[in-house]
């Protein structure tokens, strides 16, 4: 009597499992647009407390990674001012997640749902 609590158990756990939601699969962007890339970046900024932030036309469109360097301080003349730099690169993923297109913020876990965006497996 004491396998029984245990098989039940393990058939209510694959039942879970089957009625989960889909897994994430790493994508790219398949149809870059103004609108999608507009969503892409205010999104990035949202992401990251409000900071502006520029990204690549092709940002996410030929791999599912996302890396965004803080930028380094300059005088007044353009020039890279000497030191070292503390701040880390923030960390994204784009992926499949069952239709929707999702960034995630590799940092926080925090997931963003991309509406304008279009994307597939790479």
């Amino acid at each position: 009597m004491g396998t029984v609590p245990v098989l039940f158990g393990a058939l209510g756990l694959a039942a879970l499992q089957t009625c989960s939601a889909p897994p994430d699969v790493p994508a790219v962007i398949t149809n870059p647009t103004a609108e999608g890339r507009a969503e892409l970046a205010r999104t990035v900024s949202r992401a990251l407390n409000g900071a502006s932030i520029t990204l690549a036309d092709d940002a996410l469109v030929r791999e599912s990674a996302l890396i965004v360097e803080r930028a380094r301080p300059r005088d007044l003349e353009g020039r890279p001012l000497t030191g070292r730099e503390t701040g880390r690169p923030e960390h994204f993923q784009l992926v499949k997640s069952g239709a929707r297109c999702v960034l995630v913020h590799e940092g926080s876990g925090r997931r963003f749902t991309l509406a304008s965006v279009t994307c597939a497996p790479p």
